[in-house]
């Protein structure tokens, strides 16, 4: 059986990622705290989500993601490169990270879809 876990997770990220979401708690700035379900998912979602739109450096990955723990942000962004779901380079001293095709059809799996039927309501 699979705990819930207290965690930050990104405003925009919660709002698309709901099922895994028992209950929402305070808001901090661009996050809001919440009790989740399937927290290793939801780990990687996270970080697939922050490079959708653009590449971005270790830093401002690490800060967008919100996994407060750098431990656990570096084994779930090596999980992330080992399966190919983001690619790493090199530009200048900083390492840029994007999202590969593999990784957008892992993303893509778990975005939620607004039925026709929800659009009439």
């Amino acid at each position: 059986m699979m705990r819930a876990r207290l965690t930050y997770v990104p405003l925009e990220v919660a709002d698309h990622f709901e099922d895994f979401i028992i209950k929402r708690d305070e808001q901090v700035l661009d996050a809001v705290r919440a009790k989740t379900r399937d927290f290793s998912t939801l780990s990687l979602l996270k970080l697939l989500y922050q490079v959708r739109g653009e590449p971005l450096t270790f830093s401002n990955l690490y800060s967008k993601s919100k996994i407060r723990m750098k431990r656990s942000f570096l084994n779930y962004l090596h999980l992330c490169v080992n399966y190919n779901f983001i690619e790493k380079n090199a530009v200048g001293p900083n390492m840029i990270y994007s999202i590969t095709d593999k990784g957008m059809t892992m993303l893509n799996l778990f975005m939620r879809k607004t039925s026709d039927k929800d659009k009439e309501v």
